[in-house]
């Protein structure tokens, strides 16, 4: 399986877990260094543990918006087990068909032991 099928594929889960409020695959999904930084007020949450306790608190938020990262381009690396996804992304209040909010992002992604890990994401709020 190429980089880029498997990082769909690893994006699509991530998308769904989202959605169930899967904490347990999220946490399988993430490095355990993992940073994202946010797209409003660019907060950075580093590590695994950051993350998860931020997702908890957003599944339990009212209401609960659903965000979907939609990848555009997956660039994988010739030289290094690591690879770029570029993307779009909205978050819908649960049951709405509007976007609360919408922008776009950037993902890197490492291999490591045959499973590809989200290192780090940065989002940008343009809508």
């Amino acid at each position: 399986m190429t980089a880029e099928i498997a990082i769909r594929l690893r994006r699509a889960e991530f998308n769904c877990a989202i959605a169930a409020a899967d904490i347990a695959v999220i946490s399988a999904i993430l490095s355990p260094d993992a940073i994202m930084i946010t797209g409003t007020d660019s907060a950075v949450i580093a590590g695994r543990k950051a993350q998860l306790a931020a997702w908890k608190r957003e599944f339990s938020a009212t209401p609960r918006l659903i965000y979907t990262r939609t990848t555009d381009v997956i660039t994988a690396s010739a030289v290094e087990p690591v690879a770029m996804e570029h993307g779009h992304w909205q978050g819908l209040a649960y049951g709405q068909a509007v976007p609360v909010a919408s922008g776009t992002y950037a993902a890197k992604w490492r291999e490591k032991d045959g499973n590809w890990l989200l290192v780090a994401e940065i989002f940008v709020t343009l809508g």
